[in-house]
């Protein structure tokens, strides 16, 4: 923050706690609906801990750049045509790791051990803190691909893109798988792959325009050799 003085809750953040409360209902929609029962333990572990993952990044966000709230609330005008069909995917198959948990769940076709939810946890736990820590970050992160030229576009070099290009992507691969194990659920690993694979080609389409059109992102990538870990990609 470049005022000294202290942030207060507005408009913005308040906003972000109803898209919660909203975001919540719909994703208790599509995982009990689906498993025919709110008799389902390890759902109800998972919305609780997604609540108090939200309500910590809402409070970091909002002590590091409250502005972010507005910003990241929609899509900004400038984004790029081709990145929407990215965008689609991406939401969609996220989205679809819920309702086919529960359905997995309500027939039983691969529950898996508690071992394995607990991993589920700490990929998840892993992918929440890398992507909120990129957001607080990089005051760029937004919903669309776009040249942000009304915001003094610049590239980030600092936290973890100081030593990957792209943490936002890997963190929400992370979070994906995490949730399907979380839930106890191998078939529910299916939509977090495709949502991977298509956080993976846009990651090489948003490379390709920022290389052409922000100044020094070409030099950035020859600094930072890998784009989501380390020595692997």
């Amino acid at each position: 923050m470049s005022d000294a003085t202290h942030p207060r809750f507005g408009s913005d953040e308040y906003r972000a706690l109803g898209s919660l409360a909203v975001t919540l209902l719909v994703m208790a929609v599509l995982l009990f609906l689906p498993a025919g029962t709110l008799e389902w333990p390890r759902a109800w572990w998972y919305l609780a801990i997604f609540v108090a993952a939200i309500l910590v990044a809402i409070v970091y966000i909002w002590r590091v750049d409250p502005e972010l709230f507005a910003i990241r609330r929609k899509p900004q005008a400038g984004g790029k045509s081709w990145d929407l069909a990215f965008v689609a995917v991406t939401l969609t198959s996220m989205a679809a790791i819920l309702p086919v948990a529960g359905l997995d769940y309500r027939f039983g076709w691969s529950q898996l051990p508690d071992g394995v939810v607990w991993l589920g946890y700490l990929i998840f736990a892993a992918g929440f803190c890398l992507t909120a820590w990129a957001q607080g970050v990089n005051r760029h992160f937004e919903l669309t691909v776009r040249i942000q030229t009304d915001r003094g576009h610049k590239v980030i070099d600092a936290g973890p893109y100081a030593t990957i290009r792209h943490p936002g992507y890997i963190g929400g691969v992370a979070l994906g798988i995490g949730t399907a194990l979380a839930l106890g659920s191998l078939v529910a690993v299916i939509p977090a792959a495709i949502c991977t694979v298509a956080l993976a080609l846009r990651t090489l389409a948003e490379e390709a325009t920022l290389s052409e059109e922000l100044e020094g992102y070409a030099d950035y990538m020859h600094k930072v050799r890998f784009r989501w870990i380390p020595g692997v990609w």
